[in-house]
């Protein structure tokens, strides 16, 4: 005997909606499911918009759930199909092109519309919102064909929509109405901190300004203010809030206020309808942020499956968001009043800032930026209305004395509530993953994802589940957390390194023949990493394969977009001679260079040289190469120190020149950035280098782990020293172990997340016979190095092979 199946209709294949057909199924719904999608696609992750945006992920990278899902799952799916109406006297859906579909159950999941400011010349061409993948590529597209943009809003999808827009090589201003960015969400100190960082990432920004028209004839070419004032822009993105979409309500005699009205159990005004997400209201509130959507999707799936469940009362207001690498958070009250106690901490080196708001002594709200570590902690307490003690303030304040920050954040993880939720884009809480590892015996975070698709979409929430994992199964999750390097092995980097060193093997044929990859000829991840480990291993005997290395690397030089290379001599602490420059201008000169660009890391890069002519540049310049295209040092970027600096306590420009002769020419798993500051006031940026250096009255401080690309990290202080030599000491015994022990095309913020800072001092600093000997190995690596371009230009044959005769692949 069939049993009959109740029909689920979803309006709506976003991430609320099919969010709570993953928890139906979950829990055993025994439902007949339809699923209605007004875009082309299967369900994907609209928060990573930016990122496919800004290029570090692609469409196909966000989706959350593949079309075989649909299918696995016995999902009926319509995309591209726009759902007009619901007939509730028929029980039937039914879209604009005519399909009519029978319903038990319905769930309106239909999200929100970009709000489109209602001034003349908004209809303009060139003018989009920012909500879908529809407009993600409309922006991709308008990076291609025009220069200037310009974003309304400077909310988060505003300046989200920006910065993608920069790294896409627009210019780019921000125009924004308040005098602070995101001031629903940051006071005024943790607003201006994001503005600068910011701008220092490209991002141009007009305030207190009102957008009263949008000039042009049919496509836009600029804005104009309600002061008189104009701004040019060929492309304007709208990001100035969002509006409930409650068309498919209206129409069907829904009662519908801002959003669509539901109870506690989110059920409509008409029977057996339901809704969740963005176009709801709720208690009079609507929700723009995730977690409170999975909050009320979690709460329905227990209802529609007869799951006794408590009702759903609102979320917590709270923000812990990632913005162009970022973190920042808030919760509860955030501008501070005459009423209030404030404890408050601000890092201008560390660029973080931390601030608690008291009312007669209770917790009532808190603001983070640059360090959000303490954001579930203080969630819980300005949730839980808690008193402040000394205790407390010694934990979210960093005062305490509980040891390593690894201690710290296992008791952090232990303090966290079930339900609180770990990973953001997804809903996922802390039980849930908890009863993952337990039930199910997980040991990995690639088995949690594939189970509770935590970490499955933006990764910010790795970390956490990690440390889950660690405090759930203590010693058991390190051993069990290898995974293969790439698909052609199932062998992790430590297992390699140490069967090369064990088996004495010497080629990257030989690592794969003996060691059993499952592609002999390995692939473009592996082969390259092979190579370095190789190279790393032995120095002195191991003959570079440059077949194994990547084009760049190949050529020894960096190919562009349109067929042309660059050439960049070093130039050693940024500093240069009248000569070199003469130089330079005078080949710029013969061989037609289009462009001579002063890089941010303080030297010329010569752009556009025809590939034919790379040979000759090098040649006729006669200067060393600068290695821009190598997992090698760069460059070591100065200031003038107290050469010529009034407040200059040390020599930053002869100490930096020193580190970068020094150190040239090796290969390192990434490539490698430093700066040496000759007083705290950072003008290298120090912060944010792979060793950032900063000299006092004392000597020098020396920091490790910064990075100011794509996944900014501010650098961790490491150590400080008293005299030159000891600080060259310690800069080689950090390259060599970071060489020693990196994963191939890790950069050392990610490596020091990885391996611990606290390990990392205990390797070098508490053991001067092992960082005597890193110094020793990382010397006699040196003196094996040889200036590419002095070879390449006595090599006739490669010469002719790469330049002459090569087609690039």
């Amino acid at each position: 005997m069939t049993s009959i199946r109740e029909k689920l209709v979803l309006i709506g294949n976003g991430m609320a909606g099919v969010g709570t057909i993953e928890q139906i199924l979950k829990l055993g719904g025994a439902y007949d499911i339809t699923v209605f999608g007004s875009e082309p696609h299967p369900n994907y992750n609209r928060i990573m918009l930016s990122y496919v945006l800004e290029g570090s992920k692609t469409v196909d990278d966000i989706i959350l759930n593949d079309w075989s899902w649909y299918k696995d799952n016995g999902i009926t799916l319509h995309t591209g199909t726009t759902v007009a109406r619901i007939d509730g006297d028929k029980r039937q859906v039914i879209t604009e092109n005519g399909l009519t579909v029978d319903y038990d159950k319905v769930i309106i999941a239909t999200g929100s519309n970009s709000f489109i400011l209602p001034i003349p010349g908004s209809g303009r061409e060139g003018v989009v919102g920012f909500r879908d993948i529809a407009d993600c590529e409309a922006m991709l597209e308008a990076a291609k064909q025009y220069g200037k943009a310009a974003v309304i809003g400077g909310g988060l999808l505003g300046l989200e929509a920006a910065k993608g827009l920069v790294n896409l090589g627009m210019d780019v201003t921000v125009v924004h109405l308040m005098e602070d960015l995101m001031e629903r969400q940051l006071d005024h100190t943790a607003a201006s901190m994001l503005k600068a960082e910011l701008e220092r990432q490209g991002v141009k920004f007009a305030m207190g300004k009102q957008t009263v028209e949008l000039t042009g004839d049919e496509r836009v070419s600029g804005l104009r203010f309600i002061d008189g004032t104009e701004l040019e822009a060929q492309f304007v993105v709208m990001a100035v809030g969002i509006k409930p979409n409650v068309s498919v309500a209206k129409a069907s005699g829904i009662e519908v206020n801002r959003g669509i009205v539901v109870n506690d159990y989110l059920q409509t005004s008409l029977a057996d309808v339901y809704s969740v997400g963005e176009c709801t209201e709720h208690r009079g509130v609507c929700y723009g942020l995730v977690a409170p959507l999975f909050e009320q999707g979690t709460v329905l799936a227990k209802h529609l499956c007869g799951v006794e469940t408590k009702p759903y009362e609102g979320s917590v207001v709270s923000t812990k968001l990632k913005i162009s690498g970022v973190d920042v958070f808030s919760a509860g009250e955030f501008i501070d009043t005459p009423e209030h106690t404030v404890i408050s901490a601000k890092d201008d080196w560390k660029r973080t800032y931390k601030k608690i708001l008291l009312r007669d002594n209770i917790i009532v709200g808190a603001v983070l930026f640059g360090d959000v570590t303490e954001s579930g902690s203080l969630q819980k307490l300005v949730k839980q209305g808690a008193v402040m003690t000394d205790d407390i303030y010694a934990d979210v304040m960093g005062t305490g004395c509980c040891g390593g920050g690894g201690a710290k954040k296992t008791a952090s993880v232990e303090s966290m509530s079930d339900e609180e939720i770990v990973c953001g884009c997804n809903g996922v809480t802390k039980k849930a993953i908890v009863d993952a590892i337990t039930d199910n015996g997980f040991t990995t975070v690639d088995e949690i994802k594939a189970c509770t698709g935590a970490t499955r979409s933006c990764g910010g929430c790795k970390p956490v589940v990690e440390q889950i994992l660690q405090y759930v199964l203590g010693d058991g999750f390190e051993q069990s957390a290898k995974t293969g390097i790439c698909s052609c092995t199932t062998l992790s980097r430590d297992e390699i390194v140490a069967q090369i060193r064990a088996k004495g093997l010497t080629t990257t044929k030989e690592v794969m023949n003996v060691l059993g990859w499952k592609q002999e000829e390995g692939c473009s991840k592996c082969r390259p990493a092979v190579n370095y480990y190789l190279g790393m291993i032995y120095p002195d005997t191991h003959e570079d394969e440059k077949e194994s290395r990547f084009v760049n690397e190949r050529m020894s030089a960096n190919i562009q977009k349109d067929g042309t290379f660059t050439v960049v001599p070093r130039m050693y602490g940024g500093v240069t001679t009248p000569e070199d420059l003469k130089r330079i201008a005078d080949v710029s000169i013969k061989y037609d260079v289009k462009v001579v660009k002063v890089t941010g890391g303080q030297r010329l890069d010569l752009i556009g040289i025809k590939k034919e002519d790379v040979p000759k540049v090098w040649e006729e310049l006669d200067m060393p190469s600068g290695y821009a295209y190598a997992k090698s040092l760069r460059t070591v970027k100065t200031c003038v120190g107290s050469q010529f600096c009034r407040f200059g306590t040390q020599d930053s420009m002869s100490m930096g020149a020193l580190l970068e002769r020094k150190y040239e020419r090796l290969d390192f798993p990434a490539k490698f950035k430093m700066a040496v500051n000759g007083c705290p006031r950072n003008c290298a940026e120090s912060c944010t280098k792979d060793i950032g250096i900063v000299g006092n009255d004392g000597g020098w401080e020396v920091f490790i782990g910064g990075n100011g690309g794509i996944k900014p990290r501010i650098a961790d202080s490491f150590c400080k020293v008293k005299t030159d030599e000891e600080l060259v000491g310690i800069c080689s015994a950090v390259m060599q172990y970071y060489r020693e022990t990196g994963n191939y095309l890790e950069r050392t913020s990610e490596w020091v997340e990885r391996i611990g800072l606290e390990h990392i001092k205990t390797a070098i600093l508490d053991n001067e016979e092992e960082r005597k000997a890193l110094a020793h190995r990382i010397d006699f690596a040196l003196t094996q190095v040889q200036d590419p371009w002095k070879k390449m230009l006595i090599d006739g044959a490669t010469r002719s092979a790469l330049f002459e005769a090569t087609e690039i692949r």
